[in-house]
């Protein structure tokens, strides 16, 4: 599809409507999604904590693109291209684990941790081996969480910083670890499953799990009136009376949008479980339960809900213009011992059939938009970030 084509796709949207079925099927407009928004945008690869050791690696992929995330030195996260600079190998093949150099399986150049070239057997004396060394990709943490860009000149990450080092810090997620990390292969377009997570107008049917937890499923009045009580606890137990009412976390700077609320548990729940008590050790320097939870965007497609005992970090990715992938990381105290603080079934278990039913309807979305007779239909008043998401999506598109 050229240019003047999906402009005019982009044009005969009407305002505050859902996406034309072309946007959810197109081939060539899947990996313009991939070339506009994955490959400019601030990525959640995945926390420090799962690499704690110097040669420790995991790999993250996206669309052709692999990354190599490996503790270079004790200090230092390293996060390289997974190619080979002599004829374009994959370097790392497993997905995961821990080695002292990285060697390319086909011809055998190795890599120091940092991705210098050491070794490349069998080349004449006028090759130079410091202009082969293993690419790499921007990359930036925010309290221990490591974010990746793909672009040669990405957009700020300092305003991210910025914005929400204050109202983090009490989680202390630097010193957080990985309880759990789950992968969730959904049949449907990239940005049916994002949109989903971006609107709670399904909540209510979809997911009584969450809903009799969680007051973001009650109307703006009666959660707002609930909020006051929460923020009026929050010092007292050690949290961030900082209120960013950032309604706009698309189209400021590109692919660095960020957003942080809070709303109201409900029904005596302190926290994200099934029966709303809490599943782990508090989170960093928190004292107590306020009532509340903490809900954070960093980049178009990672967000996150803090608990005060543990944190849950969804990220979306394309698999393929008609599959994609939800990867769901649970934080807990550093210091938690599994089977001992936290049992990690319990842990897991609200974001996980919540999850699950998000897959199935998600996966009913996209076979309805196939039919020759979807038309897209109007946006709710509980769509309204969806909306956003939507009216950025196209924007990047047509420029």
């Amino acid at each position: 599809m050229d240019q003047k084509t999906l402009n005019a796709f982009i044009a005969q949207r009407l305002p505050d409507h859902a996406l034309e079925q072309v946007f959810y099927k197109d081939e060539s407009i899947y990996r313009r999604d991939v070339d506009r928004i994955f490959m400019r945008s601030w990525v959640y690869a995945g926390h420090t904590s799962e690499i704690p050791k110097r040669g420790d690696y995991f790999l993250f992929n996206l669309a052709d693109e692999s990354v190599i995330i490996i503790r270079s030195e004790a200090d230092e996260i390293s996060t390289l291209i997974n190619v080979c600079r002599h004829r374009g190998s994959r370097v790392c093949i497993k997905s995961s684990g821990q080695t002292f150099r990285l060697t390319c399986p086909y011809h055998g150049w190795t890599y120091a941790l940092n991705g210098e070239l050491r070794g490349a057997a069998h080349m004449d004396d006028k090759f130079d081996k410091s202009s082969k060394n293993l690419k790499s990709v921007h990359m930036r943490i925010l309290e221990g969480m490591i974010y990746i860009n793909f672009a040669e000149n990405p957009c700020p990450f300092d305003p991210i910083v910025k914005d929400l080092e204050e109202v983090l810090k009490p989680y202390a997620l630097g010193s957080a670890k990985v309880a759990d990390r789950k992968k969730y292969f959904i049949n449907a377009n990239w940005k049916l499953s994002l949109e989903n997570y971006t609107e709670c107008y399904h909540c209510a049917p979809a997911h009584p799990e969450y809903s009799r937890g969680h007051g973001l499923t009650l109307g703006k009045e009666k959660m707002e009136t609930l909020l006051d009580d929460v923020m009026a606890r929050a010092s007292a137990c050690g949290l961030s009376k900082k209120y960013i009412d950032n309604s706009y976390p698309y189209g400021e700077e590109f692919g660095s949008g960020r957003a942080y609320t809070r709303y109201p548990m409900l029904r005596g729940h302190v926290t994200g479980s099934e029966d709303g008590k809490s599943v782990a050790p508090l989170m960093g320097s928190i004292k107590d339960y306020d009532g509340g939870c903490t809900d954070f965007q960093v980049g178009p497609i990672t967000f996150a809900l803090a608990y005060c005992d543990h944190v849950v970090i969804y990220r979306f990715i394309p698999l393929s213009a008609h599959t994609s992938e939800c990867d769901i990381t649970w934080l807990v105290n550093g210091a938690a011992a599994d089977g001992i603080d936290y049992d990690k079934s319990k842990l897991t278990w609200l974001w996980d059939v919540t999850t699950e039913a998000d897959k199935f309807i998600i996966e009913h979305n996209q076979l309805g938009v196939n039919s020759r007779y979807y038309e897209p239909g109007p946006y709710s008043e509980m769509e309204a970030f969806t909306d956003q998401f939507v009216s950025w999506y196209l924007e990047c598109l047509g420029s």
